[in-house]
């Protein structure tokens, strides 16, 4: 079998200076471009890739297959957050077209925001902004840049992310189902309806970008894992826009984790139970509100919480997740649950076995 070259990089991640990350080769051939179901699959056809920690076994399977490798007693926790409509055109006062993407929701009606340039069918940042600029938007709509997200900060995100204003004529809900549009990026060169980027299990949509992990799940599969003996637990974490170009660390994020759901998982962890987070979203809103000795506790706000390998892990001990691109900081809270050298001999399968890429790809479980 063809081994395809992954090694930790010498480079450095710019937001977390000190912890390389993993480093490989990705054809574009391996991004999925489109929905499962364009491609003629059902949700839940996909293809798994299931690695077990403890022996460095995988199998290769489909996720319709996943009740096969849970048993009774384990926990999935989902993440029930929806994903908005967060694309919007804007105009400069000079004319140039860009797109609005909204991030993130925050107190005091304010918004971190990104604005792209068109770039063909898709998008690519625009840092020629100025504080204090107000942007025109559809509807007799507008928005208005007042400081740069982390003002002051040294990342390059400080003049990517802004925080922002909007003045719009409608509702939010209202305004975005007439002019918004889900935010795709160049691997997906098509623009496909929001329901494509939805999960099965949505209760209130806030999400800038679909916390696409639990895409596969349909009603059948969860009713049929709840039947088997697994608990399904639901917390939400609104997620802001992905940081493709630099990998920047993830800023902060809304959560809510509600007094059922803590109790659940503290159980299961002083039972040795298994606890599996669909999604790197669940474990960044668990491991907030868990302490070291691995009590999860309710909670709401904004997480600034970054899982690193030196930081560990106190709530979970598996995940379903997406594949991550090469040097994606998601690959360092992998690295905390698994050791960087299964993650290669995990990553180096998907690779030879031809593996989809991003939110419309495969899956990969990992358990322990």
């Amino acid at each position: 079998m063809h081994k395809a070259p992954i090694n930790v990089s010498t480079e450095y991640n710019e937001g977390l200076p000190g912890l390389p990350l993993l480093n490989f080769p990705l054809s574009s051939a391996l991004e999925a471009g489109e929905p499962p179901e364009a491609r003629g699959l059902a949700r839940d056809e996909v293809r798994l890739m299931v690695s077990r920690i403890s022996t460095d076994q995988i199998v290769h399977t489909h996720f319709r297959q996943i009740g096969d490798f849970l048993k009774p007693g384990d926990v999935l926790v989902i993440n029930t957050s929806g994903t908005m409509n967060a694309a919007i055109p804007a105009v400069r006062a000079d004319g140039l077209p860009l797109e609005l993407h909204l991030s993130t929701h925050l107190p005091a009606d304010l918004w971190v925001v990104e604005l792209r340039a068109y770039d063909d069918k898709t998008t690519r940042p625009f840092d020629q902004l100025e504080v204090g600029e107000t942007l025109d938007l559809p509807g007799g709509g507008s928005v208005t840049l007042h400081v740069p997200y982390h003002h002051g900060s040294a990342s390059k995100r400080s003049s990517r992310l802004w925080i922002a204003t909007l003045q719009l004529p409608d509702t939010l809900e209202r305004y975005l189902t007439m002019y918004g549009r889900t935010i795709h990026y160049s691997y997906v060169p098509e623009q496909w309806p929001t329901e494509y980027y939805q999960t099965a299990y949505v209760t209130e949509v806030g999400s800038a970008e679909m916390p696409s992990a639990g895409r596969a799940f349909t009603p059948e599969i969860i009713t049929g894992l709840i039947a088997h003996g697994v608990q399904v637990a639901p917390l939400l974490l609104h997620t802001g826009v992905s940081s493709l170009e630099e990998h920047e660390p993830p800023y902060e994020e809304y959560y809510r984790v509600s007094p059922t759901t803590a109790r659940v998982v503290t159980i299961a962890r002083e039972e040795k139970r298994r606890i599996i987070a669909v999604g790197t979203t669940v474990v960044r809103a668990l491991e907030t509100v868990t302490d070291v000795d691995g009590t999860t506790h309710p909670g709401e706000g904004w997480t600034t919480t970054i899982i690193t390998p030196e930081r560990g892990l106190y709530a979970v001990n598996g995940l379903l997740t997406g594949l991550h691109e090469p040097q994606a900081t998601h690959l360092l809270m992998l690295t905390a649950l698994a050791n960087r050298e299964h993650l290669c001999i995990a990553y180096r399968e998907a690779l030879s076995k031809g593996y989809l890429w991003h939110e419309f790809g495969d899956l990969h479980l990992i358990l322990p």
